[in-house]
């Protein structure tokens, strides 16, 4: 192992994933270079005074297999969450069921490294209701849009399906042939285009085809009926679409608990993880790379690093800059078009919520029980909040409080962006104020983190990102990974599926890539098979 090395750019899922996948199946040792200090990438959990934020809201769910034993074999689902393909789950009524035990370190106690089987429970907020997600065509649904606008959202639907358009050329066409044209401008454009920031016509339909895959008003309607007639309570959940799953695993203390344990199990084993490394040079010799230049992003002291292999999920853009030979002048141009949406995520810790509801034994007065909401509201610009003591109520530190995650989509050094954190806190309360969900007067902490790079973009040069990945496929020993990586809005699983099948490609001696650039881009590939 001392002889042959892959340096793995990045310690998100993807990179840890590689990481470990050599070191259980190859004799290459690992070592892996990361900029920040932490390790998750965008599925870290960052801990805040004792509460716990999940960037994004992880579900741990895969139609593979093959992910799902592999995260099953790190953290295993909790004792009694598992028996004969079916499921128990916790009730988040009894908090006392996860009560928090921490090793002096920090680092959960032994029993507390497990997944939690967890309900989903997701919905739309619109013009102050709340509508179900994926959207159903209940008597409740019906009722809050009314007689008159359900039956224009139903004649819409049906024109869409009756004029058999071509191909969609944007992600609006592709939305408009799925579920028509009143149905994309009442429940998808707003939050969309909060997202991108753009005219969903002016983005590649290619994203729709990879977020959304199967989902349909046809799929909708089929699931409903399956569940009616017998309520498929088994992990998997084989014949429901993605979007449409009941439930998924979860780890106790958030996903960064998961790949805290994936990063001690590399370095226990031999690998290594050098924090606060940025990647500023490739040197290459002819069509291989043979080393990694780093700066310490505290001291400015420069490193080099030797390897075999490089696995990079690294931005692409980022990633062609920083190669010793220049890239040729169209392939610079296209890397530097292609265009990243940053994030920023509002934690407010409030004492309740303002919503009107049933209220449950031991929870916060107003918590709903939802783990996240979409609001498609034109007059506030959070686009999804959090509710962490849904997704465990371990991610809270007091149970009597309520741990929110208000998610804003921008663009670094835009409006939202430049806010210093009580401006930008200030900002959001008012905006929960407004659309009728927080008090101010019941805010007891905040905390606000700005995450750059986190959604790839659809559109900019992106069109012609095939003519850029010609070229790094060019370079043999180069195995771009993950979703920067690959410039492409991967799920953590389809981000690990990648590293998995680099590793396998390298200890077979193979050097093509069409199968690792073909996961996620068929709507059957890992999903059906």
């Amino acid at each position: 192992m001392e002889n042959r090395q892959a340096i793995i750019i990045g310690a998100g899922p993807a990179g840890l994933t590689a990481a470990l996948q050599f070191i259980n199946r190859t004799n290459i040792r690992p070592i892996v270079l990361e900029a920040s200090h932490v390790v998750g990438g965008l599925s870290q959990t960052v801990r805040v005074r004792g509460n716990r934020i999940d960037i994004g809201g992880h579900r741990f769910f895969s139609r593979s297999d093959r992910v799902m034993d592999w995260w099953r074999a790190i953290l295993p689902v909790e004792p009694g969450g598992e028996s004969m393909g079916e499921i128990e789950s916790v009730s988040p009524q009894h908090p006392q069921a996860f009560e928090r035990g921490e090793d002096e370190g920090g680092a959960p106690a032994p029993a507390d490294q497990v997944m939690l089987i967890r309900e989903r429970v997701s919905r739309i907020l619109y013009r102050r209701r709340f509508f179900d997600y994926p959207i159903s065509l209940s008597v409740d649904t019906l009722r809050k849009l009314g007689l008159l606008e359900s039956l224009r959202i139903g004649a819409s639907y049906l024109v869409a399906q009756l004029r058999g358009a071509p191909p969609p050329r944007s992600l609006e066409e592709f939305f408009i042939s799925r579920f028509g044209d009143r149905l994309y401008r009442t429940f998808f454009k707003d939050y969309t285009e909060k997202v991108w920031g753009v005219e969903c016509s002016a983005i590649d339909p290619e994203w729709g085809a990879q977020r959304i895959k199967g989902l349909s008003i046809v799929s909708a309607l089929l699931h409903a009926a399956r569940q009616i007639v017998k309520r498929d309570n088994s992990i998997s959940q084989k014949k429901a679409e993605t979007s449409l799953i009941e439930r998924f695993l979860y780890p106790k203390f958030g996903p960064g608990q998961m790949w805290e344990e994936v990063a001690r199990r590399v370095t226990a084993a031999g690998g290594e993880i050098h924090f606060g490394q940025r990647v500023t040079g490739l040197l290459t010799d002819g069509d291989r790379i043979v080393a990694v230049e780093t700066t310490d992003t505290a001291t400015g002291e420069q490193r080099v690093f030797a390897g075999e292999h490089i696995v990079s999920s690294m931005p692409v853009r980022d990633l062609v800059e920083a190669f010793d030979v220049p890239a040729p002048a169209d392939v610079l141009e296209i890397a530097r078009g292609l265009i990243y949406r940053d994030f920023i995520t509002v934690g407010l810790l409030v004492r309740e919520l303002r919503m009107k509801g049933k209220e449950r034994p031991g929870m916060p007065p107003g918590l709903v029980p939802d783990n996240w909401i979409y609001v498609q509201e034109p007059d506030v610009k959070v686009g999804r909040i959090q509710i962490f003591n849904n997704w465990s109520p371990a991610m809270v530190a007091d149970p009597a409080t309520i741990w929110l995650g208000l998610e804003y989509f921008c663009n670094e050094g835009d409006e939202l962006w430049q806010m210093d954190d009580e401006q930008m806190t200030a900002f959001a309360i008012a905006e929960m104020e407004r659309i009728g969900f927080v008090d101010p007067a019941m805010v007891l902490d905040h905390t606000v983190l700005r995450i750059p790079r986190t959604y790839p973009a659809y559109f900019g040069t992106y069109p012609r990102f095939d003519q850029l990945r010609t070229w790094l496929d060019g370079f043999s020993n180069l195995w771009p990974t993950g979703r920067n990586g690959m410039h492409r809005y991967n799920n953590q699983d389809h981000s690990m599926l990648t590293a998995m099948l680099v590793v396998e490609q390298i200890r077979d001696g193979r050097v093509a890539k069409d199968e690792i650039w073909a996961v996620n881009t068929e709507e059957d590939y890992h999903e059906k098979k």
